[in-house]
């Protein structure tokens, strides 16, 4: 039996699986941070309701990463402190994020953790690992869908110029 078979969490990780696992778990914690920030600037309920979703989905993440990083030996990389809830009427207007700056920008991180994921998904040889990030990408996927909609029912998604016509 080589080293590469049986139960994969007795297989050791290789270093891109080491870097793509303590890198997502260091971005998953300063996401944590990024999203508690934007919910004290929000003011709309279903973008509230979509930002504790990801720090949520955020926050399982590190678990999982940490507990995996900590289980091979890996010390992972430590929490960021924890941001103090604000209201929304003691942030000044020119220093707020408005609600269509934070979904665009939620927006555009969801689609990067997608990639990211597909990427850590395809370097894994440990499946475990693998199913982990493809966890993540299904969760991240639902979680971009409902983004999507979010910006297209409350007019915050600008489209690109659009054909309407083919040319003759």
């Amino acid at each position: 039996m080589g080293i590469l078979n049986g139960n994969p969490k007795d297989e050791p990780m290789h270093y891109g699986e080491i870097f793509v696992v303590w890198t997502a778990s260091t971005v998953a914690k300063g996401a944590v941070s990024c999203y508690k920030a934007y919910l004290n600037h929000a003011g709309d309920n279903d973008l509230k309701k979509i930002l504790k979703d990801l720090i949520d989905q955020a926050s399982l993440e590190i678990k999982e990463l940490d507990k995996l990083l900590t289980d091979n030996g890996i010390a992972p990389a430590p929490a960021l402190p924890e941001r103090p809830e604000v209201k929304l009427e003691d942030i000044p207007a020119g220093a707020r994020f408005t609600d269509p700056e934070i979904a665009a920008t939620i927006a555009m991180e969801t689609a990067a953790g997608l990639v990211a994921c597909s990427q850590a998904m395809g370097q894994s040889i440990r499946v475990d690992i693998g199913a982990l990030f493809a966890k993540y990408h299904l969760a991240m996927a639902g979680l971009g869908v409902r983004i999507l909609q979010m910006n297209k029912e409350k007019g915050w998604l600008i489209p690109p110029p659009l054909q309407m016509k083919q040319p003759e």
